[in-house]
C-alpha cells in the first residue's frame, strides 16, 4: 500500500489462482507420468485402486458383499494378487444395484457430487454419480488433448453437440468470447461457438459457412453427413486445421473424406460418460490410442476374461481411479477394442489400436433433410426403470420403431411416454411403433447403433 493508501494490484506477470494453479500443476505431473514405463505406471495406477478398493469397501453398501473375500487392509500388493478374482460388473448391475453403489461418505474434499444419465454403448440407460474431483480429472485431461495436439488457443473453435443451450438453436448458435472451461481458466483464447445437434446438415453446413472455424469438434456421423455436402457442393472451410470426433466410433471413411473435403486430417478421443476420458489419440503416431491411464484403469478381455494380447479385440472393462461418489470396479462398458503394442512415441501409457463400439446413422426427414438424432439427456424417462436396452430404427421416411428389452412390461400409458419422448426430441410428428425384443443385437461388425437407419 503506497502513502495514499492504495492498493497496489499484480497486473503482470500473472498469478495463477486456486482453480487454475491445480490445472496446471496436474499438466505437469502428467507430462511426466506419460513417460513412465508401462510396469511403472500400472504399479502406480494399483496404489490409487487400493484406496478406491478401500473406500468402496467401507462406504459403498454393493460393495460390501462384492469385496468380502479382500483382506481389512487392502495394499497395492494384496489387490493385484486378486484383481482377476473381482467379478465383472455389468451395467445390468448397475442398473439393478441403484442407490447401493452410491457412497454413504463422500470425503468433503472431494467437493459437490452431481449425477448424469446416460444410454451407454449398448443402448441401456444408466444412472451414475460424479464430483468436483472427477470433473478436475475430465478437465485435466481435456487441456492435456489440446496441449498434446498443439491447439492454437487464439483461434476459432467450433462445436456441434447435444446441448439444453437454447441459445445454440440455427442459424447463428451461441458465440462466446472465448474456448469456456477449462481453457479459459488457463490462457487467454479466441472466440467459440456452438450449434446443438439439433439442427439440418444444411444449417450445420451453412453455420460453419459462416464462421470458417480453426478446429471443428463433432460426432463421426454428423461430420461424415457435413463431408459429405461440402464436397457435394464444392464447397470449402479455408481456415479449418482439424477435426477432433467424439462419441462415435470413427471409421477410416471419415478420415478420408475430411482429407478430400477440407486437406485436414481428423483427431479422434474415446470417453464415456460413466467414467470420463479412456483414450486420445496419438499425437505424433494416428490411429493409436493412448489409453489416459492417470484417470482410469482400462482392461481389454477375451471371452474367458484373461487379458488380450496386442492384436486381439476383447471387452472394455473399466475402473474409476477417483470417484469417490460412486465406484465403478471392473465395469464391462459393452464396448470391444484391439489392443496395441508399445507405441513408437516413446509414452510409456498402454494402446489401443481400435475401438469397437456404439454407432449412430443420420435420421432423414421426410423433406430430405437429415440431422443428427439425439434422444436428448432422457432426463423425462427416469422414471421407466425397466428399461434394459433400447434402439431406435428409421424404417421409413416417415415412420419409426423403438425396440425395447424391459425387465418388467410397459404398460400403456408408459409406452405412450416413450413414443412422445421420440416424437419430441425428434422434432417431427413420425408414426412410431414399439417392438419388444428379449435382447437387441449388435451388429454382424460388433457395434451397437443407438440410432439405425434402414431405408
Amino acid at each position: 500500500m503506497n502513502s495514499a493508501g492504495t492498493k497496489i494490484g499484480i497486473q503482470w506477470p500473472p498469478v495463477a489462482d486456486r482453480r487454475t494453479a491445480a490445472l496446471l500443476a496436474m499438466q505437469f505431473s502428467l507430462e511426466r507420468t506419460q513417460q513412465l514405463s508401462s510396469e511403472t505406471i500400472k504399479q502406480q495406477q494399483f496404489v490409487q485402486l487400493a484406496q478406491v478398493a478401500r473406500h468402496a469397501k467401507d462406504t459403498v453398501s454393493f460393495y460390501r458383499d462384492r469385496l468380502d473375500g479382500l483382506s481389512e487392509t487392502i495394499t497395492s500388493e494384496t489387490l493385484r494378487e486378486v484383481w482377476d478374482s473381482i467379478p465383472i460388473l455389468t451395467r445390468t448391475d448397475v442398473q439393478e444395484a441403484g442407490a447401493s453403489l452410491h457412497s454413504d461418505r463422500v470425503p468433503q474434499s472431494h467437493g459437490k457430487v452431481h449425477a448424469l444419465l446416460t444410454s451407454g454403448a449398448t443402448g441401456q440407460p444408466v444412472k451414475c454419480l460424479g464430483t468436483q474431483i472427477t470433473q478436475f480429472f475430465w478437465r485435466s485431461i481435456t487441456i492435456r488433448d489440446h496441449l498434446w495436439h498443439r491447439r492454437d488457443f487464439s483461434k476459432k473453435l467450433a462445436a456441434i453437440r447435444y446441448t439444453r443451450d437454447t441459445s445454440a438453436a440455427p442459424p447463428d448458435g451461441a458465440v462466446h468470447d472465448n474456448w469456456g472451461e477449462p481453457v479459459c481458466w488457463i490462457s487467454e483464447s479466441g472466440s467459440s461457438t456452438l450449434l446443438t445437434t439439433d439442427s439440418t446438415v444444411t444449417q450445420q453446413a451453412d453455420w460453419l459457412r459462416k464462421h470458417d472455424p480453426a478446429y471443428l469438434i463433432a460426432y463421426p456421423s454428423n461430420v461424415k453427413a457435413l463431408a459429405r455436402r461440402f464436397l457435394d457442393r464444392g464447397w470449402s472451410l479455408p481456415s479449418l486445421l482439424h477435426v477432433r470426433s467424439f462419441g462415435e466410433i470413427l471409421e477410416k471413411d471419415v478420415r478420408d473424406l475430411c482429407r478430400r473435403a477440407w486437406n485436414v486430417p481428423v483427431i479422434d478421443c474415446y470417453s464415456s460418460q460413466e467414467v470420463g476420458y479412456l483414450a486420445l489419440e496419438c499425437p505424433d503416431e494416428p490411429g493409436v490410442y493412448h489409453i489416459q491411464a492417470e484417470a482410469a484403469y482400462v482392461e481389454i478381455l477375451d471371452d474367458q476374461g484373461e487379458p488380450c494380447v496386442p492384436g486381439a479385440i476383447g471387452r472394455v472393462v473399466v475402473s474409476t481411479m477417483h470417484n469417490a461418489a460412486m465406484p465403478l470396479i471392473r465395469y464391462d462398458l459393452g464396448d470391444y477394442a484391439e489392443v496395441g503394442a508399445a507405441c513408437a512415441c516413446g509414452r510409456g501409457l498402454p494402446t489401443l489400436k481400435r475401438i469397437v463400439g456404439r454407432q449412430r446413422n443420420m435420421l432423414t426427414y421426410p423433406s430430405g433433410e437429415q440431422r443428427w438424432p439425439s434422444l436428448g439427456d432422457g432426463t423425462d424417462l427416469e422414471g421407466l426403470p425397466n428399461i434394459r436396452q433400447f434402439q431406435i430404427a428409421q424404417v421409413a421416411l416417415d415412420k419409426l420403431e423403438v425396440r425395447l428389452a424391459l425387465r418388467e412390461p410397459f404398460d400403456a400409458e408408459q409406452e405412450d411416454q416413450i413414443v412422445e419422448h421420440v416424437r419430441r426430441t425428434l422434432g417431427h410428428p413420425f408414426r412410431v411403433d414399439v417392438r419388444y425384443l428379449d435382447e437387441i443385437p449388435r451388429s454382424p461388425s460388433g457395434k451397437f447403433e443407438e440410432f439405425r437407419s434402414e431405408l
